[in-house]
């Protein structure tokens, strides 16, 4: 039925169908481990705390990110809190591109996140900008059209294209490769939110070529909550960063020296880390997850997840339910259509009375599984389902 199952590797409540990975991944117990034998090591080592344990974790996290997603260089990547955090170092930084000019758009998608959506508001004002938005399509299948009409809009006009590898409320898949392409044939910058895809669907930092590409940690990774991870690109190597975190300037290991203050940033993405990036705690929860996530593979997780749909969507589609086509949508996030005139949030309510938790977004069920769900979780799902929609 699957590649690997890792059910094991989790403390999982008996009893509870956990299908909502895209709003909180769990914690594997290896990543448990590492948080407590952290807090454990804490306060009896204190004494032996030196100044390179502020920089030491974070640059193996960083090698790690990088290699998830096929980089070349960890100075490329930044710790950050959030997806918002990382979004608001693009927009500080828009005014640096070449050939900005007032009256162009920033692009965006509907029904986005609203993390990528609210730091463009300020920015247009500012430079006198605007926000196109491009529309989920009102077609049977939307992926494909939705990837075209995506390409149309990004014109001489266009100075930023803002895009999800993974819609968050849906799971369709957008051509990140393409639509990165397209941007740069006319000059436009391109931030890619990775948050619901990079750790469970590849994605290859070489072949895209993203300006900026974030990702929060605590789902997908299933890592700590406020940290997240980002890759920028040469546009930003000279940027403005977000904050003036001494930790971002050359020297700024050799404490003795904090005071011969210094003008010049460490290379790269470093200045773009957020202030007291070291997170003694949280790191080491980060490394484990990272860990884990090369270790199971995009490729595995894909076909973990395509194979315990096989029986769902059959069953489901003769109750009305749409599913996008498997080439349109991911498999380890899948938005469920329900028919017209359904009480969306009535059905997650009914799911949960029956202890499948799931999450209710947009126009339907957003349902994300991993490779700690088996197949009872799927088939309670069907249950559950058929038991709220009849």
């Amino acid at each position: 039925m699957s590649v690997i199952n890792k059910a094991s590797h989790f403390n999982l409540p008996e009893g509870i169908h956990f299908i909502n990975c895209a709003t909180r991944g769990p914690f594997s117990s290896a990543v448990e481990s590492a948080g407590i034998e952290a807090i454990r090591q804490f306060t009896p080592g204190i004494h032996q705390i030196r100044p390179d344990h502020f920089f030491e974790r974070a640059w193996v996290v960083r090698a790690l990110f990088d290699e998830l997603i096929h980089g070349r260089d960890k100075e490329r990547i930044a710790i950050v809190p959030s997806v918002s955090y990382a979004m608001a170092a693009v927009a500080r930084n828009l005014h640096r591109k070449p050939g900005l000019r007032a009256g162009q758009h920033i692009l965006l998608l509907g029904d986005e996140f609203p993390s990528d959506v609210y730091a463009w508001e300020r920015v247009c004002e500012e430079m006198s900008l605007s926000v196109l938005t491009v529309s989920m399509p009102d077609t049977e299948v939307v992926g494909a059209e939705w990837n075209v009409r995506i390409s149309e809009a990004i014109t001489a006009d266009t100075a930023l294209v803002v895009v999800p590898h993974v819609h968050w409320q849906y799971g369709i898949k957008f051509d990140v490769e393409k639509i990165a392409a397209r941007a740069r044939e006319v000059g436009a910058l391109i931030a890619i939110d990775g948050t619901q895809s990079v750790g469970a669907l590849d994605f290859d930092v070489q072949k895209v070529k993203p300006d900026m590409l974030v990702c929060a940690a605590y789902k997908w990774l299933m890592g700590p909550y406020g940290m997240g991870l980002a890759y920028f690109g040469e546009f930003f190597d000279d940027g403005i960063p977000v904050e003036e975190s001494w930790m971002a300037r050359e020297e700024s290991n050799l404490f003795y020296k904090l005071t011969d203050y210094q003008k010049v940033y460490r290379p790269k993405a470093y200045r773009y880390n957020v202030g007291e990036h070291s997170h003694f705690i949280q790191m080491p929860m980060l490394e484990v997850a990272l860990r884990e996530k090369l270790a199971w593979g995009c490729e595995a997780i894909q076909q973990h997840c395509l194979a315990l749909w096989q029986g769902p969507v059959q069953t489901l589609t003769q109750l009305g339910v749409q599913f996008e086509p498997e080439a349109e949508r991911a498999h380890h996030l899948v938005g469920i259509k329900l028919p017209e005139a359904t009480d969306v949030l009535q059905v997650q309510q009914a799911l949960e009375a029956r202890k499948v938790i799931v999450a209710a977004r947009g126009r339907g069920i957003r349902v994300s599984p991993h490779l700690y769900n088996t197949s009872e979780d799927m088939d309670a799902l069907t249950e559950a389902l058929t038991y709220a929609l009849t």
